[in-house]
């Protein structure tokens, strides 16, 4: 029997330019903050902080 699946898909959005780069998903129990990493925008040609977008 499978467990509650706690999952939850969602989409960063580069910080400078706003552009919607990347795909992922996170564990809202063990993560309830929002998810903030530096990724690379195609857009903006360098590694910038990618934010998650508000629903």
């Amino acid at each position: 029997m499978a467990g509650k699946n706690d999952r939850i898909s969602l989409t960063l959005r580069c910080t400078v330019c706003r552009e919607e780069n990347y795909l992922t998903s996170k564990n809202k129990k063990n993560n309830p903050n929002r998810l903030e990493l530096n990724k690379f925008c195609s857009v903006c040609r360098k590694v910038t902080v990618h934010r998650e977008k508000k629903k």
